[in-house]
This record gives structure tokens, C-alpha cells and sequence, in this order.
């Protein structure tokens, strides 16, 4: 059954070709051909009206599939089935290639002298096959050439349709079913070009130790975005992104002007209360060689620049990351934020140093739409990024980043642009991040990651802040450094344990926080992603901090979380 589906599958359009031949002569000639009744042979019937409803985009793929001859790459007419070097006259379909060969001339090789005869064949193919062969009888009979069709030919035919006439008809049946279901799904779907990604975390979450404990709560939180992507030219996306919940972060020994153990759900909520806002606003299009990303609100350098941070960092304070904001990314990216332009240059293509290497330019500014004095697209607060990517190889990537900051009004250093007091400080003590006044700073940073197997990466980053105040002594220095350990598909494929430890964002020796300690905020963390199905993970983690606000008389803080995140 198999091999007689297969020789239909060769012969079809040839004997198709000869039926119309027949056809075509019995309208000629009367006398001489008997006309062949449709309501005998429906399959043929059927077959001749097929091209009646084909549509204007088939054709179009059908004329590019046969014009193919005129390409460099594309296949060469033969005139003797001998000429493939692949095609053997053991071969189970030799005679059916041999006759559509040497009898019709409609067969076509590729420039090297093989036909791949074992390689699947897409409608599109088979079509335009099929207009060679029509091509090649419509000279036949314009030339009036001796009849080539045999009687075994049609009664081949005649055989195959019917012994074929159960499939067919399944066939027929599935194909009606598939385009009313297209049909209906195009009616009813919500946009040709836009599809929804949501993303719901709730998370339960309590702080021990010490004074710690006693000044905080078990809470519940929650976090909703809904992000509806819109692509114009299939390259390029628009992200306009809602987002709602109620997460804050805990205060430690009473004191919150810090961002320590802030946790990523707990930011980029809206106010604190699930009140909806639009919290990103850009859009990502290649220009060239450059892939160039606009921001209208809500950018961050994370957007478009390479963390290097696998597995920790979730596409800016996703789920599906690290617990806190400090092991998900290098506070660099946490400086500034808003509306801007942003660019991605490639420096080489394959071989060499710079063969994976890319460049990448930013600037965005956190109060782009205030048309006041001290405000606006230049006057405000801005960071402006510069970043030097280089990758050895699918094993190694490195990152150079520098950034310059501007604060017009004091505030947070590590803000992410966002002007709402949730978002105020993501991460570091507020020795590394209160700005007295206005500023302005130069941060460097290297970011590294490593994957010596399937199995293993290792990622890790340290950065440098130099912070010059506007009013008296308000310069200083701040450090930040960590180190991660990811074991992907542990226990599951989709699961991931991750270990992180650092010091979070801190300052020594500022005179405006006198006594209030130098020690380094150490920052622990382990957690384990446990993916449920494709749309649902469970993540239970822990986060140890020493000497909160860089004071060791501070008890040590223990945050544990379990988190669930949906996606759709």
C-alpha cells in the first residue's frame, strides 16, 4: 500500500497532464478520441477545477517555485534520468522517474547532478511540479505532437483513485474542517498583529530575626502585567505593558530608606494598591545592522542591554528569576530610566575576537514628558549607557558598561528611572543611594557570565559608583560585587537552583551618615524554580542579610518567600 501511495505521489502529475491531454484532443478531434465523462471519473473531475480557486498569493508562490531555474542555486532541466548521480535503477520509483523523464521532459535536477529524491516535497513544490508538466503538455499539443498518453496510463490512474478513495475523502474532510476553524479563529481573534503575554505572581512572604521579626508581618502580595506585543513587519515589537499590585518590601530594624532584600515583584507594581498603570511603553525595531529600541515610558537599560546574568535575571524583575532585585541584575542597570533611545551595533560577523562582539548606546531620561525648568528630555534626570560586549565562543560573555547619571533633585541613585515611591530605591543601603541634593555620577561596571556545561553557569558582576553632590559634602564612592551559581534542569527539565552572594550597593565614610556603621551588607541567597507545566512555576527561597543599613549592631535579616508565578 505504501510504495503504490508513494509511485501515485510520482506518476500523479504526469498522468494528470496526460488526462488533460486526452481531454483536449477529444475536443479537437470528436471522431477520432472518446471524451472522458467527469461523472466516471470524478477525481479528474475535480482535479481540473482545482486551479480555479487557488489564490492570488498561491499562484505567486507556484510562478516562484517554477522560476527557481533562473537562480544560481536553483535546479536544471535533464533530459535522461541517468544524469542524477542519486537516482539508481534499483530504486523502487526508477520507471516512474525514467517516463516523466524521457516521455514528458518535465523533471528538473539540482546544478550538481543529484535529484534528492528522499527530501520532503511542500505543496508549493508539488505545485509547481505540476506546472511544468501542464507547461510541457501545452507544447505537446500546440505542436501537435504524436499522442504520448497510453490507455495503461488512465487505467493506472482510474486504479489509484479508487483504491485511494477512502483517504482521499478523510483528507478532503480534514482540509474543509481546518479552513472553517481558520476561518473562525480570523473573524473573532482580538488583532492581526498584536498577542497578549501576562504574567500574575503571588507570593507569600515573612522576615526573622531579631528586631527584624518583630518590626514586620506575613504578608500575601501580588503582581499582574499584562503585556500586549504588536508587531508591524514581523521584526520589530511594540510593548505596551499594564501592570497592578500590592507588594512592599519589609523594614528592617525599622529603617526602609534602603532597598536591601527588595524582591522583584515588589517593584514596577503600580502604587502599592493594584491600581492599573502603564508601566512600559517601548518599541524595538532593526534598522540596518543596528537593532535600535524606543522608549515613551517605563524604559530600562536592562530592555536592551546584555546583563549576562542567565538564569538570576527574568526579563527585568520577571518571576521567574532570582528572589531579589540585587542577584537578578548588576545595579548599573538600576540607574535612571524613563524615556529615551537606545542601540545595538554588531562589530563582527563570526571568526575572529570581535566576531561575536556588539556595542551598545543609551540615554534615558526619568522626566522626558515634564515641560518644567529643571526637567524635560536634557534638563532633567537622565543616564546615559555605553556598553562593550564581547562572547567567546556559546561558552563565555563578558560586558564592559559605563554609565552617567544626572539627578536634578536628589532622591535614590539605584531608582530605575521611576518618579512613584514604590519604585524609589530597588536595591543597595541608602548610604550607597540617597542623594541630598542634586547630582550627578560616573558608575563602571563588569558583568561576566560563564557555562562550562548544559548544566552549569556561573555569572557574576562588580561595579564602581563615583558620586559628585551639587552641595557640600555630598560626594562619595559606593561598591557592589556578587557572584551566582545556576543549576538549570536540576531534578527536572524547566526547573532551576540558583545560589547567590554579594555585597549589596553600600558607602563608607559619608559624613552626611555619621554613625551610622561602614560595615559591608553581605547578601545570601538560594532559591529553587520548580516548573509545574510551561505556564506555572513554584519558587520557595531564602534571602540572608548581614549587617543591614552597613551596621553590624543590626540584627541579620532572614527573608523567606515562596512564590508562584503564572504566565500566559
Amino acid at each position: 500500500m505504501s510504495n503504490l501511495l508513494w509511485k501515485s505521489l510520482v506518476v500523479s502529475p504526469a498522468v494528470l497532464g496526460a488526462t488533460l491531454l486526452v481531454s483536449t484532443t477529444a475536443i479537437a478531434a470528436p471522431n477520432t478520441t472518446t471524451e472522458v465523462s467527469p461523472a466516471k471519473q470524478p477525481g479528474v473531475a475535480e482535479v481540473v477545477q482545482q486551479p480555479e480557486i487557488l489564490a492570488q498569493t498561491t499562484i505567486d508562490q507556484v510562478n516562484r517555485y517554477s522560476n527557481e531555474g533562473n537562480q544560481n542555486n536553483s535546479q536544471s532541466q535533464v533530459t535522461s534520468v541517468s544524469q542524477f548521480s542519486d537516482v539508481q535503477p534499483t530504486d523502487w520509483a526508477f520507471q516512474a522517474l525514467q517516463s516523466l523523464v524521457e516521455r514528458y521532459g518535465c523533471i528538473a535536477g539540482y546544478p550538481n547532478a543529484t535529484y534528492r529524491g528522499n527530501r520532503a516535497l511542500t505543496r508549493y513544490e508539488f505545485a509547481a511540479g505540476l506546472n511544468a508538466c501542464l507547461d510541457r503538455v501545452n507544447e505537446l499539443i500546440a505542436t501537435a505532437t504524436a499522442d504520448l498518453v497510453t490507455k495503461q496510463d488512465l487505467a493506472t490512474l482510474q486504479r489509484l483513485q479508487e483504491e485511494f478513495s477512502a483517504e482521499l475523502a478523510t483528507l478532503r474532510g480534514r482540509v474543509d474542517s481546518l479552513e472553517a476553524r481558520t476561518a473562525e479563529l480570523e473573524a473573532n481573534q482580538f488583532s492581526t498583529t498584536t498577542k497578549l503575554a501576562g504574567e500574575a505572581i503571588f507570593a507569600a512572604s515573612d522576615v526573622f530575626g531579631g528586631n527584624n521579626g518583630d518590626n514586620n508581618n506575613t504578608v500575601f502580595q501580588d503582581r499582574v502585567r499584562l503585556d500586549l506585543q504588536t508587531s508591524f513587519t514581523g521584526r520589530d515589537v511594540l510593548h505596551t505593558r499594564l501592570a497592578a499590585g500590592n507588594a512592599r518590601n519589609f523594614a528592617l530594624d525599622g529603617n526602609n530608606v534602603g532597598g536591601e532584600g527588595t524582591q522583584t515583584f515588589q517593584v514596577g507594581g503600580g502604587d502599592g494598591n493594584n491600581s492599573v498603570k502603564i508601566d512600559r511603553l517601548t518599541y524595538e525595531v532593526p534598522i540596518g545592522p543596528a537593532q535600535v529600541y524606543l522608549a515613551a515610558s517605563g524604559g530600562r537599560h536592562s530592555h536592551y542591554a546584555s546583563v549576562n546574568n542567565p538564569y538570576f535575571f527574568d526579563k527585568t524583575d520577571g518571576g521567574n528569576g532570582a528572589l531579589s532585585t540585587f542577584a537578578s541584575e548588576s545595579p548599573i542597570y538600576r540607574i535612571g530610566g524613563g524615556a529615551g533611545i537606545a542601540l545595538n551595533i554588531p562589530l563582527g560577523k563570526g571568526g575572529g575576537i570581535l566576531g561575536n562582539s556588539s556595542i551598545t548606546a543609551g540615554y534615558l531620561a526619568s522626566q522626558a514628558n515634564d515641560p518644567g525648568i529643571s526637567a524635560g528630555l536634557t534638563n532633567g534626570s537622565y543616564a546615559a549607557l555605553g556598553q562593550l560586549n564581547f562572547s567567546l565562543g556559546d561558552r563565555v560573555a563578558l560586558a564592559a558598561t559605563y554609565v552617567h547619571g544626572y539627578n536634578a533633585g536628589g532622591g535614590s541613585l539605584f531608582n530605575s528611572g521611576s518618579t512613584s515611591n514604590q519604585d524609589l530605591v530597588a536595591v543597595g543601603t541608602g548610604q550607597a543611594n540617597t542623594l541630598l541634593n542634586a547630582g550627578s555620577s560616573n558608575s563602571y561596571g563588569v558583568e561576566a557570565a560563564f557555562r562550562p556545561s548544559e548544566k552549569l553557569s556561573i555569572s557574576g558582576f562588580v561595579s564602581y559608583h563615583d558620586v559628585t553632590g551639587f552641595g557640600a559634602n555630598d560626594d562619595y564612592t559606593a561598591w557592589s560585587y556578587g557572584l551566582g551559581v545556576a543549576l538549570p534542569d536540576f531534578g527536572k527539565k524547566g526547573n532551576v537552583l540558583g545560589i547567590f552572594a554579594g555585597a549589596e550597593p553600600y558607602s563608607r565614610g559619608r559624613a552626611a551618615f555619621a554613625g551610622s556603621g561602614s560595615d559591608i551588607p553581605y547578601h545570601f541567597e538560594g532559591f529553587y524554580k520548580y516548573r509545574v507545566s510551561d505556564n506555572i512555576s513554584i519558587t520557595p527561597g531564602v534571602i540572608w542579610l548581614t549587617s543591614p543599613g552597613q551596621s553590624s549592631n543590626n540584627d541579620d535579616a532572614i527573608i523567606g518567600t515562596l512564590r508562584t508565578t503564572f504566565t500566559f
